[in-house]
């Protein structure tokens, strides 16, 4: 194991459609994708594509989504650590003129405690609020070793105030912002008073809003995906930390706006394709896009 991600994990499908019906009525797609799903969950499978050995602590049923979950698991290099629960979870994602509408069947009823793993050789823990109590019991453990520590703040979610006192880097959705009632400049503050090395707001096509250690927060733009080649935006913020994740830990002698630009041209690789699977850039593929997109205006 070299890192560590602990979230949840959902088989997604992704359609594309020009509407939903509604009543009796039926329609026909126009293309689909079945993939893993999560937010830390796709980070992990990002990371593992671009060469880090990734585990993902994760919950896990006993049911025929939960073995193609695995499947998808052990042909990306993931190994899976799981945590009992009655039914697999599924999210229905509807991409649509740069947005996306999902709808989630979950089950986070845990049978079980979570797993007590051994974090010899681990570089650093990746986690996205999910499962509480094993996010924090690892990164306490993970912080005690001086290893990194990574928070994707999709979403305010109960545990999460004590959790950012052992984060180094904590990454924030607007989303969030706005469930905290925090403007972005509002939580980069926030995220200082926790402790946070490096504090990020992520603004979708507007870019992002950072510091790192004491300096002034400063703002990156996005790259500039032409609008029809965006395609699925659904996950390619959980790319974009999957990204900055593997960069952090493989060449931690970088500065964090090199970890973050690199991370942006995984995101802007992502937009351009159809769900989970197909949406992971190659080292390759991020080097072609940061030599071929221009920044946004």
């Amino acid at each position: 194991m070299e890192a560590l991600f602990i979230g949840h994990a959902y088989i997604d499908i992704t359609f594309l459609a020009e509407s939903l019906p509604t009543g009796d009525d039926k329609t026909i797609a126009d293309d689909y994708a079945v993939a893993f799903g999560g937010n830390a969950t796709t980070a992990a499978f990002c990371a593992a594509k671009l060469g880090l050995k990734c585990d993902l602590l994760c919950q896990q049923a006993d049911d025929w989504l939960a073995r193609m979950f695995l499947e998808m698991a052990s042909r990306a290099g993931v190994s899976v650590h799981g945590r009992k629960v009655a039914e697999s979870s599924l999210s229905f994602i509807m991409p649509k003129d740069g947005k996306r509408a999902i709808v989630r069947c979950r089950d986070d009823h845990f049978r079980h405690p979570f797993p007590v793993l051994n974090l010899d050789g681990c570089r650093g823990l990746h986690v996205d609020g999910h499962m509480a109590d094993a996010a924090l019991h690892y990164a306490k453990a993970c912080r005690e070793a001086g290893l990194l520590t990574s928070l994707d703040g999709g979403s305010a979610r109960a545990g999460t105030d004590e959790l950012l006192e052992y984060i180094d880097v904590a990454v924030i959705s607007e989303r969030m912002c706005e469930q905290m009632q925090l403007n972005p400049l509002a939580m980069l503050a926030y995220l200082r008073s926790k402790g946070c090395k490096v504090g990020a707001v992520t603004l979708g096509e507007r870019g992002l809003v950072w510091y790192e250690n004491g300096a002034d927060a400063q703002t990156m733009p996005s790259l500039q995906v032409p609008s029809d080649k965006v395609i699925d935006t659904s996950g390619a913020g959980d790319v974009f930390h999957g990204a900055y994740f593997y960069s952090a830990v493989t060449h931690p002698e970088l500065s964090w706006s090199q970890h973050f630009a690199f991370a942006r041209a995984a995101s802007a690789f992502a937009v351009q394709h159809l769900g989970n699977e197909a949406s992971l850039p190659t080292l390759e593929d991020i080097a072609h896009i940061r030599d071929t997109l221009p920044e946004a205006a």
